[in-house]
Parts: C-alpha cells; structure tokens; sequence
C-alpha cells in the first residue's frame, strides 16, 4: 500500500534494507570465502557468522524502537527477511553438526578429513542460498520504500497508526 510520505523517510526507511545488503555482501559474499583461503579452519567460519549475528541483532533491536509508522514497517520488514537468514543459520549449524558427527565414523584419519571438508562445504550451501535470496528481496525492498509503500504482510503485523 502506497502511503505520503516525505523524502526523509524515504531515506529512513530505505536504511535497514540498504544496511542487511551491505552486510550480507561484506560478511557472506566477501569474508567468508577469504576466511576460507586464509584456511584459518571451522572456527574462522564464525568470523563472518559473528559479524553477522551482531547486524542483525542491531536489525532486531531497532525493528522494536519506534520513530514514524513508515520507517518502523520498513525495519520490521528487514528484521522478517533476517529471521530467513537465521533459519539458514540453523540448518546449516545442524548440518554441520551431522557432518561431524559423520566424519568421526571414519577409521582413517585421512578418511575424516575428506568427509569433513565435503560435508562441511554442502552444509554452508542453505545459508550461501538464503544469503542471496535475501539479499535480493531486500534490494527490491530498497524499491518499495523509495515508492513509499509498505507491504501488505507488514501491515497485518503491525498496522498504521492513526
């Protein structure tokens, strides 16, 4: 739904989609692959998963503050599109943890390393996925702010104020 609102709010509102952007990109996109050549191991993994959690904690956080009605829905509509990211989070986690587990079933130790890598590689694929179907809704949400709309979902949960 298209509502007046003024240019400022635009810019407001155009803020946490252009933030969740910028940070996917830096700390998915860009971090975790140079993570990954610096073969710092798993635990550098939580490097970009670390950055990560903290943007969209600050996403959260703010998604509850309140300032005008228009730039509010546009936080909270950041904030539902970062609950799709934290559930790629979550199954990545748990595939992780299966790769693990599976890997120690190897005799060999070489045999572990080999299923560790290649499970662990398959295991980031859901949250490498949600990175970029996110990234791309957020963008198209940049859009909708910029025409001063507000998502039909977004209203249901958190209707205008009068």
């Amino acid at each position: 739904m298209k509502y007046e609102v003024s240019a400022a709010q635009i810019k407001q509102a155009q803020v946490p989609h252009n933030l969740f952007v910028s940070g996917a990109l830096l700390f998915h996109l860009l971090m975790t692959p140079a993570v990954i050549a610096l073969k710092v191991g798993m635990i550098g993994i939580l490097i970009p998963l670390s950055c990560s959690a903290v943007l969209l904690g600050y996403i959260y956080l703010r998604s509850r503050k309140t300032s005008t009605w228009f730039v509010d829905a546009h936080w909270r509509l950041a904030f539902q599109h970062a609950q799709w990211l934290m559930i790629a989070y979550a199954i990545s986690a748990t595939l992780i943890l299966l790769a693990w587990l599976m890997s120690q079933t190897a005799h060999a130790a070489s045999m572990q390393h080999i299923m560790w890598t290649a499970m662990t590689r398959i295991a980031i694929i859901p949250t490498l996925i949600a990175v970029m179907i996110t990234s791309v809704v957020e963008a198209s949400a940049v859009a909708v702010a910029g025409r001063g709309e507000v998502p039909e979902k977004i209203i249901k949960i958190f209707p205008p104020q009068l």
